[in-house]
């Protein structure tokens, strides 16, 4: 249950503290006084949306604290569970739980397990058709229970087959695309036929080819050079030296040292010939260098960066192929089990089916009943449950979706087309009153239920509340003098002007101002005739 809401700078709430109790909670004072600013503050502490213009006037940023006690939970040793949003004009949000920051998102996920809000906006719960069964299922009692845990358990092990099969190519269309994938795969690297250095050593000769021209005219300046002056100028510089080499050694070692250089030009311009003749390239050569690059680039770009890589993947995927073509004994055995787990899971489906159809007919019974007693008497509730053949779900093979007829004459709609939210707040209060002692969620708050009814139906809406406040925390913004006469614990809200600001302020009433708050509510004036049937109707809420 809610222990303390702390609300500070939204719209004209400067600092609010509000401790609730269990049981019914209503809220009652005059219009403007900011009863609904406190149902706002529950949404955004629920991770609803928050406009800035929210923000009290003059304030850089507004702060939303909730304390909810839950004895034995597994989100606190004390039972305390201390939930947090602080949001900024700038829009930037910090949401605490227990200190631990957290998403908007993550926070939205943790608040729905504890707070229900049922408003004029807000009927979150009956709008989402998940709900919807876990709704039939509440009320369908223990044996749809053993059999949905049964179920469940055959399910997780049925959903851990199939990803096994799935991990294992165990579904034959995807073991076969997957082996004549790697089939493929493994022949084109196979028939490219690559060799390591094989790339480099073509674009090197790539290289050429498309330099060969430049190439060619160079070698031959080169070799003319060299054989039409170079060789016989040295040759002739050689006999000179002959002449006077006997004069001194010198000369002698220098002759025989040109003669050198001589043999090594010689050895030169014949490799310069050489060159010449490999630098004619015919273009067939070079057709086949520029395929064979384009093959090993497109085999790069599927398989790895070098041949090196793509040589290495053509040996995993080998032993992959292998690996498949090996599972199928063991993939047998999964299929086998599959099929068994198909069976059993299909019978509970169908027996869950059966008592969910069978129970639906009673809710649908239950729920129009109150309904009538809500003022509600052309609306018609119905709820459908569609088993579905070919697919299994966590809980089973059923959707179930509610629908209604609000008037006598008017097709049957789901209940997330209907506008009214008074009516989608009775509605939902029929649900909860029927499945009160089913229902996991604690704290359940309703926003003005009381909206465009009176009489008898203000008094059937009163018991309701009254009822699942036993099994619930009810949290319930009213202006009838029958739910507020039915509270446990009432509450008015009163807003006052000091130093030029509005401000609302709060205060939990005792009997005696509980009685003057019912008569205030009941005619807008208090005097001895209201006060009587203000007494009355505490007096109906202690029989």
């Amino acid at each position: 249950m809610i222990s303390t809401l702390h609300i500070k700078n939204i719209g004209i709430i400067e600092d609010l503290n509000i401790d609730f109790n269990k049981g019914l909670n209503v809220l009652t004072g005059e219009t403007g006084a900011g009863k609904t600013l406190i149902i706002d503050s529950l949404e955004i502490i629920s991770g609803g949306r928050f406009s800035k213009e929210m923000i009290r006037k003059g304030e850089s940023q507004s702060f939303v604290e909730i304390c909810i006690y839950e004895p034995n939970s597994k989100n606190s040793e004390d039972g305390n569970i201390i939930v947090s949003r602080e949001i900024n004009t700038n829009g930037k949000n910090l949401c605490k739980i227990n200190g631990r920051l957290v998403t908007v998102n993550e926070l939205r996920e943790f608040m729905k397990d504890f707070i229900e809000i049922h408003g004029q906006n807000d009927n979150q719960s009956l709008l989402d058709s998940k709900k919807h069964l876990s709704y039939l299922d509440s009320y369908s009692g223990e044996d749809l229970s053993l059999l949905k845990n049964e179920y469940k358990n055959y399910y997780l092990e049925y959903k851990d087959i199939l990803n096994k099969l799935k991990e294992n190519y165990g579904d034959e269309k995807e073991k076969q695309r997957k082996i004549d994938l790697l089939q493929y795969q493994i022949k084109e690297i196979k028939e490219a036929d690559l060799k390591i250095g094989e790339e480099e050593t073509l674009e090197e000769e790539r290289n050429l080819i498309i330099n060969s021209e430049k190439i060619s005219e160079n070698l031959n300046t080169a070799n003319n050079l060299i054989e039409e002056n170079g060789i016989d100028n040295i040759s002739m510089a050689i006999r000179a030296l002959e002449k006077i080499e006997t004069f001194d050694k010198k000369y002698e070692e220098t002759s025989s040292n040109l003669k050198n250089i001589y043999y090594e030009l010689q050895e030169i311009a014949r490799d310069i010939s050489a060159y010449k003749e490999e630098s004619y390239f015919d273009e067939d050569r070079r057709d086949f260098i520029e395929e064979r690059l384009d093959l090993i680039r497109s085999l790069k770009r599927k398989y790895g960066n070098t041949i090196e890589e793509i040589l290495k993947y053509k040996d995993e995927i080998e032993e992959e192929l292998e690996k498949i073509e090996n599972l199928e004994e063991y993939n047998i055995k999964l299929r086998e089990k599959r099929d068994k787990l198909k069976e059993k899971l299909n019978l509970l489906s169908n027996n869950m089916h059966k008592i969910r159809i069978e129970n639906s007919k009673k809710l649908i019974s239950e729920i129009n009943k109150e309904l009538v007693d809500l003022e509600m008497k052309n609306a018609k509730i119905n709820i459908k449950v569609d088993y579905v053949e070919d697919e299994f779900y966590e809980n089973g093979k059923d959707k179930v979706k509610f629908y209604i007829i609000t008037n006598i004459g008017e097709d049957e709609k789901e209940l997330s087309k209907i506008a009214s939210g008074g009516e989608m707040s009775r509605i939902m209060l029929a649900i909860k009153k029927v499945l009160a002692e089913y229902d996991e969620t604690d704290i359940l708050v309703f926003d003005e239920i009381d909206t465009g009814i009176s009489g008898k139906a203000a008094n059937s809406v009163a018991k309701k509340l009254k009822t699942i406040s036993n099994k619930h925390q009810v949290l319930c913004i009213s202006h009838l003098p029958n739910i507020a006469a039915m509270a446990d614990y009432n509450y008015f809200i009163s807003k006052n002007v000091l130093e030029n600001r509005t401000k609302t302020d709060i205060k939990l009433l005792n009997e005696k101002e509980v009685i003057e708050e019912i008569a205030r509510i009941s005619s807008g004036e208090i005097s001895e005739a209201t006060l009587k049937y203000a007494r009355e109707l505490r007096n109906k809420k202690a029989s």
